[in-house]
């Protein structure tokens, strides 16, 4: 018999309280709730499993749990939120029953739903450890942008490319598509215990991105292309976007 959906797949969202750019970020009043409630609202109009949020900061706790969302309490001291999802992966599931974690970024509060679903697809595939979210990209400054992250891939479907690199730089060099990585993830439990059992790596290390540790161990990457990237909110211009996207969507 397998496992219902809201037991086999788990959505944690890390929330960080140490933002330099935009100080106390998770509790950011957009539209009438803080920021981190809007990510979790937006997990569950997905729909596709239980959703946990770990923070580190009780009046971050404090106001999921005012929200009837689960909170997990983790270490201030995590450098990634990989390593902050795990901590609250074992204590929120002790007993394994997860199969598959999604890992939604806290300061993604107007993420379409369908994008989160979107994430899940590529596991479709049992050769696939770690799935993600790319689109291409359309605005001629983000090709050489620094920070706006590029995969590398090889193309499996009008959907789909299998990543075989993720870089700041512009690539791959000559005609043809760019693609733009969305940083939303979707682990298999194996292959985050994997990665983050993994000391950081060269490539990791040189380009500070994370997912290329998973790459350098041989593990397999594949992103699905969406439609749009999700703001991001990282800045007072960034929250003000936000607040203006769902305050029409409020209205609608």
């Amino acid at each position: 018999m397998s496992k219902p959906a809201s037991d086999r797949i788990l959505v944690l969202i890390p929330a960080r309280m140490a933002s330099t750019r935009l100080p106390g970020k998770p509790l950011a009043d957009i539209a009438g709730l803080p920021m981190i409630v809007q990510v979790a609202k937006r997990a569950e109009e997905a729909g596709v499993g239980r959703i946990i949020v770990a923070v580190d900061d009780k009046r971050v706790f404090d106001a999921v749990s005012a929200a009837g969302f689960t909170a997990v309490m983790t270490a201030e001291s995590h450098q990634s939120g990989s390593d902050r999802i795990f901590e609250a992966l074992q204590a929120a599931d002790p007993e394994r029953k997860a199969e598959i974690i999604i890992n939604v970024q806290g300061d993604l509060p107007t993420i379409e739903v369908e994008s989160i679903r979107a994430a899940l697809r590529p596991l479709e595939d049992p050769a696939v450890d770690i799935a993600t979210l790319t689109t291409e990209i359309t605005d001629p400054h983000e090709k050489t942008n620094p920070n706006v992250v590029k995969v590398v891939g090889g193309p499996l479907s009008a959907t789909r490319l299998k990543a075989l690199y993720f870089t700041r730089a512009t690539a791959p060099y000559g005609e043809g598509p760019l693609y733009h990585h969305i940083g939303l993830y979707a682990y298999r439990r194996a292959a985050l215990e994997k990665f983050v059992a993994l000391g950081p790596s060269t490539l990791e290390t040189r380009e500070k991105l994370e997912q290329l540790r998973a790459l350098e161990a041989g593990m397999r990457i594949d992103a699905e292309i969406v439609d749009g990237v999700p703001l991001g909110v990282d800045t007072p211009e960034d929250l003000e976007k936000a607040r203006a996207i769902l305050t029409a969507r409020k209205t609608d």
